[in-house]
């Protein structure tokens, strides 16, 4: 299963570094990373995504939480968290088919950021369902180059589960 988690750390260097080392020392992929300042200065928020069993994800929080510098870990997994993702992405874009394509950037709601005579520059943010939902509609068109930032996320203060609401009818 993969595990959200959300980590403040303090600025230091080596920081990343560490965190890192601990998951590769244990043989645990880190499937997506995301880093930025948070709200207070000299600290920032680590958004990664990782894959492992509940039994699994619990030592690694606790081994997380042994790091020098590490304020708090948090699992968004099976917490209400709004989550989201930028991509960029390059598609071939023809005469005949730049039409198709740009309804397609519409109903996304995604931005053209780039146009040449045989190509448009896309850029696209929402949860990673939006974007692989419109990476497998472009790719008939041809995607010539692709870059993803990795899931941010932050808890809802709301408390509202938007996947439970999903579900419900």
């Amino acid at each position: 299963m993969k595990h959200t988690l959300s980590v403040l750390v303090e600025d230091e260097s080596g920081a990343l570094s560490r965190i890192a080392g601990l998951f590769a020392r244990r043989g645990f992929n880190i499937d997506s990373l995301a880093v930025g300042p948070a709200e207070a200065k000299g600290i920032s928020r680590l958004t990664m995504v990782v894959q492992g069993d509940d039994s699994t994800l619990q030592q690694m929080t606790k081994q997380l939480n042994k790091l020098i510098n590490i304020l708090e870990v948090l699992d968004l997994t099976t917490l209400p968290a709004v989550e989201r993702e930028l991509m960029l992405l390059k598609v071939s874009a023809t005469s005949e088919n730049r039409g198709k394509i740009l309804d397609l950037v519409q109903v996304f709601r995604a931005k053209v950021v780039d146009v040449s005579d045989d190509a448009l520059t896309l850029e696209v943010v929402g949860d990673p369902g939006k974007l692989v939902a419109l990476e497998n509609l472009l790719k008939p068109y041809g995607i010539s180059e692709i870059a993803r930032t990795g899931k941010v996320a932050l808890k809802r203060a709301s408390g509202v589960n938007t996947e439970m609401l999903k579900t419900t009818k």
